[in-house]
């Protein structure tokens, strides 16, 4: 071979492997620019957020996470406070389970997230093509009681990311969670999700990412809709997958379709499961008792409640239960954290009045045994105190809603036990409607509409009227009757003027002014230490309240543990210089079974000295123990 011939192969050569090297540069680098622009190839993790409040939005998240899992689909639980919502375009798949909050809007943790896709969606400038990579579906978290505002966030995400240009896999699911159907609903969405995904429920399914590709739309919202009715043997029990609550099978109830003998489920098994946790006993479908701090306190001889210097009340004898723990309210310093659910109206199974009394009786005994050997029970407060001859119906929910009220408290007082019953101002009817009781409390936690709506967060749209009837009804009752103020730093505390009118509407016998108890913050609740009033606090806000009704009330008695004051009606319960604010409670039982009228000045008893406001004792009973606990608190640093 001729040096010129071999020359030219060799320079051939090194062109062709030139070319060769440059295209396969070219095509890394092509498929890098390609990469960088279709993050569907890039990233195999899809996105499950959750917007939650209370918690049970992220709970229902959680529970689809270990089944998503489970099933080796690959998704990232994600809070909306921690996520940019610039990088939504760069998602293949996003599942939200969003709650709603106040006035249709979302909870503060994802308020950023939600005005970011709003204000995206309406500017021109965005386009309806920025998230056309994505597809998504929503579940909603509400409460039907809100009205047209049920699930507007979850219905707002859906046709935002719609307006968008993201596809929705599915339609948006909704559940109440005062409905008693939450658990159902979700259940069935999830399952839902699952089928749109083609992936088998029980978990042998094909990859998430090739079930999702592509503009086929095989399994389309339409197409959904038609395959929304699955069969009881297709559904999953989530619950049981992920172990995050309870089962709906443990509530020992026969149910249908989500519902309780063909009506709903007041308490659900997420509700079920918060409340047990706080310490409640739950009573059938809807009612609860709980033993009270103040219970075990007098039991070990420390000292009672409020309601023992007030009104003669022996807390280790009083049983606190409820037989509704459904409120009208979503009140800011609930003890609960909204953990109970909400309605306006009875929309539930009912239990017999006789089986509630009979189940409280037995599960507040039960816990009073467990107060045996503690130290300071003796055996003679134990036996008292298994013997309740008090039940305060106050202790979370409304009461006057269970519509066989006046049944259940018929039935207390046939055992000669008193009723102290707490209502929050919106079912004037119940209580025009309410028999005799002990003391009947009216919730007074604002004097004007503005404040009352912030702070107690009502469900009905007329709920200043429905206030002010109450009080109006209150005024009609013979029995002895109470405004009960809850002072709030910062809410509700600057309105004597207008607190001072309110008296003239219910002419309560007396009013119990308490600063508000820090219960922890949450999400349900943003009040912190800087919200409790002193005892001082409580004391000038009562004095000067006082002083507004020009003599018709004066500040009677006080107990500075619970920093808590009462005013007194003047003419009525001070006789010749003496208070007369405890109550006779034998001569009570007896006039009920009577049958004939009487009103609260027939029953009345003298006040003792110790409880009296401005004395000594501060209304600590004597014949108690004061206990004080011993703080070790470290020794500050001395200044070099």
């Amino acid at each position: 071979m001729s040096m010129s011939s071999l020359s030219a192969r060799l320079t051939l050569l090194a062109l062709l492997s030139a070319s060769t090297f440059y295209f396969f540069y070219k095509s890394r680098r092509l498929r890098k620019l390609k990469l960088s622009l279709n993050p569907t190839v890039c990233s195999r993790r899809a996105k499950l957020f959750f917007i939650s409040e209370t918690g049970t939005s992220k709970a229902l998240a959680h529970r689809l996470l270990n089944v998503l899992n489970s099933n080796e689909l690959a998704f990232d639980l994600v809070d909306p406070e921690d996520y940019e919502p610039e990088d939504l375009f760069k998602e293949s798949l996003v599942l939200l389970v969003a709650s709603t909050w106040e006035d249709g809007g979302p909870p503060p943790h994802a308020k950023f997230f939600a005005n970011w896709l709003s204000e995206s969606a309406e500017d021109f400038r965005v386009g309806s093509l920025l998230l056309s990579e994505c597809k998504f579906g929503v579940f909603g978290v509400g409460s039907r009681a809100y009205g047209d505002t049920f699930n507007a966030v979850a219905r707002g995400f859906s046709k935002q990311m719609r307006a968008l240009g993201a596809k929705e896999i599915l339609p948006v699911g909704e559940g109440d969670v005062d409905g008693g159907d939450i658990d159902k609903c979700f259940d069935d969405w999830s399952q839902q999700v699952l089928k749109v995904l083609k992936v088998d429920a029980v978990g042998s399914g094909t990859d998430l990412y090739s079930a999702i590709a592509g503009d086929s739309d095989a399994e389309s919202v339409e197409d959904d809709e038609e395959d929304a009715d699955l069969g009881a043997e297709d559904i999953v029990d989530l619950e049981d997958i992920a172990g995050k609550a309870p089962s709906r099978k443990s509530t020992n109830v026969v149910e249908t379709n989500g519902k309780l003998n063909g009506k709903k489920e007041m308490v659900t098994p997420v509700i079920r499961a918060s409340l047990e946790k706080q310490g409640y006993k739950i009573i059938g479908t809807h009612s609860g008792v709980k033993i009270c701090r103040w219970t075990k306190s007098q039991l070990r001889g420390r000292g009672g409640c409020y309601k023992h210097s007030f009104y003669g009340i022996e807390s280790h004898r009083c049983m606190e239960a409820t037989p509704s723990l459904a409120c009208a309210n979503k009140c800011v310093f609930c003890w609960r954290h909204h953990t109970n659910p909400v309605g306006k109206s009875w929309q539930w199974e009912m239990d017999d009045p006789l089986d509630i009394v009979n189940s409280a009786i037995d599960l507040h005994t039960k816990m009073i045994k467990q107060m045996k050997g503690v130290p300071g029970v003796t055996q003679e407060k134990l036996a008292e105190g298994l013997s309740p001859r008090h039940c305060a119906l106050s202790l979370v929910g409304e009461p006057i809603m269970y519509p066989e009220i006046n049944t259940l408290v018929d039935e207390l007082h046939r055992r000669r036990i008193s009723t102290f019953l707490v209502t929050n101002a919106q079912f004037p009817d119940k209580i025009k409607s309410l028999k005799p009781v002990t003391q009947l409390y009216v919730s007074v936690d604002a004097a004007t509409k503005e404040s009352l709506k912030a702070i107690d967060r009502p469900l009905f749209g007329d709920f200043w009227e429905r206030f002010i009837d109450s009080l109006k009804a209150l005024n009609d009752k013979q029995q002895r009757t109470v405004y009960r103020l809850t002072l709030v730093k910062g809410w509700n505390i600057e309105d004597i003027d207008a607190y001072s009118n309110l008296f003239s509407i219910g002419r309560p016998d007396f009013v119990e002014i308490k600063g508000v108890t820090y219960c922890g913050s949450s999400n349900t609740s943003k009040l912190t230490m800087e919200n409790v009033p002193w005892h001082s606090d409580v004391k000038s806000f009562s004095e000067a309240l006082a002083a507004k009704s020009q003599g018709q009330y004066e500040v009677a008695c006080e107990h500075v543990h619970s920093c808590c004051v009462l005013l007194a009606k003047t003419d009525k319960f001070r006789v010749n210089g003496q208070w007369f604010t405890w109550i006779d409670y034998e001569k009570f039982h007896d006039l009920v079974a009577s049958g004939k009228p009487f009103d609260s000045k027939d029953y009345m008893a003298p006040t003792p000295s110790w409880a009296v406001y401005g004395s000594d004792e501060g209304g600590f009973d004597p014949d108690q123990s004061r206990y004080r606990k011993e703080r070790h608190h470290r020794p500050k640093p001395m200044s070099s």
